[in-house]
């Protein structure tokens, strides 16, 4: 097996694993950026078929930015810019600024 590869297997840090808990909690009990997503109940457009909730994850998790020792450093950012896919989801009126970046929006894996 290469060495490399030893190096990079591994745990996420404790401090992107208990972002990621966070992020799920507020998204599933409503929480999530109650500024900009008041008065929209997500979560049945989220919930209903899976790749909503999907997207939802994959814009926080690309927007998640952790530094060399696994501190996140930008968790209020990755949820608002979930929480505004959210809010395009629920209202489609409403314009995402900055737009999305195609990094922000792709899915990775399999």
């Amino acid at each position: 097996m290469d060495s490399r590869h030893d190096v990079l297997v591994g745990h996420l840090p404790v401090d992107v694993r208990a972002s990621l808990r966070f992020f799920a909690f507020y998204l599933a009990n409503g929480t999530i950026d109650v500024d900009l997503l008041d008065g929209f109940d997500h979560r049945p457009v989220l919930f209903q078929f899976g790749s909503s909730l999907e997207e939802v994850f994959a814009i926080y998790a690309n927007a998640l930015e952790v530094d060399a020792d696994g501190a996140v450093l930008n968790d209020g950012d990755a949820q608002y810019r979930a929480a505004q896919w959210i809010r395009r989801a629920c209202d489609p009126t409403y314009e995402v600024e900055p737009p999305f970046q195609a990094w922000e929006t792709e899915l990775h894996g399999p």
